[in-house]
């Protein structure tokens, strides 16, 4: 029996990013799957010189620019979009904004999401999970993956969301989006030779810091691998080509340059919606579902 899935990210790419795999995979098995953004990156840098001129803009032009991007991107896995607090007959695309790095000017704006009322926004969550009746709603770790101040936001609210459901409204599944610290290595020491090199990216030492999100393999209780999915996940990144470079099917690259791996595996941890405690440790299921 087809399943429903619910994706909430933080800003345009995030999704393609950390769960294409996972997305394209659902989609192909005859799943549903839905993506709620909760910002349209306003606060992005640009990569393409010629659509710089967008970064930055004071009428933030960038953000009807990367929601045309994600448009394309979940066209192009089939996913359905859902961008929170918008209204499309006031001509509203999004109801907050990035709210860029901690102690950035764009994180004191009043309308930036970091300073988003929590019930009001757990509310409009709320409202699409009833909406959507996910069998399965992934987000961030408490750390936001990375610690961005709207990552941590987007886990926020989302748990907001969850404690405002009936038991009976809940997702039958709730997952984080984990990285294995064996991936994490491998895929570093694969990147000299995959030839990142060769396109003039930065590849990071093997004593860079990971982010928040890789964590022993232990924690990671749920995989999603599929190399004929991560085929479509490169397709959504190329859609998103303000913010990513893909040079092959194995690298890509954000605006830092970093040289970065492009996987045909995802990693979760299943979590209580409530208490947002670990479920099902000791075995490493091979699917969402099993």
């Amino acid at each position: 029996m087809p399943r429903r899935l619910l994706f909430v990210h933080a800003h345009p790419d995030d999704e393609t990013l950390t769960c294409g795999v996972t997305m394209a995979h659902h989609v192909a098995a005859g799943d549903e799957v839905h993506v709620l953004t909760c910002t349209l990156g306003e606060e992005g840098e640009v990569i393409p010189a010629e659509l710089r001129h967008l970064e930055g803009h004071p009428d933030d032009a960038l953000a009807p620019y990367r929601y045309g991007e994600l448009t394309e991107a979940m066209s192009r896995i089939g996913s359905h979009l859902h961008v929170l607090g918008a209204d499309p007959a006031a001509g509203r695309l999004s109801r907050y904004r990035d709210s860029g790095m901690a102690g950035s000017e764009a994180a004191a704006r009043p309308e930036a999401f970091v300073n988003a009322d929590l019930d009001e926004v757990g509310d409009l969550v709320a409202e699409v999970i009833r909406a959507v009746r996910p069998d399965a709603l992934i987000t961030y770790d408490p750390e936001g993956g990375y610690r961005h101040p709207d990552h941590v936001q987007t886990h926020r609210v989302t748990r907001a969301a969850l404690g405002r459901l009936d038991d009976a409204e809940l997702p039958e599944r709730v997952f984080q989006i984990l990285v294995a610290r064996s991936w994490a290595e491998q895929d570093r020491t694969l990147l000299p030779e995959l030839g990142a090199a060769a396109y003039g990216l930065i590849l990071p030492s093997s004593t860079d810091p990971y982010p928040p999100s890789v964590v022993p393999d232990a924690e990671v209780t749920h995989v999603v691998e599929d190399s004929a999915a991560r085929a479509v996940k490169n397709a959504a990144l190329r859609a998103h080509r303000t913010q990513v470079t893909v040079f092959s099917e194995d690298i890509y690259a954000l605006s830092n340059n970093i040289a970065a791996r492009t996987s045909e595996r995802e990693g979760y941890g299943r979590v209580d919606p409530r208490a947002w405690t670990a479920v099902g440790g000791g075995r490493r299921r091979d699917s969402l579902f099993a």
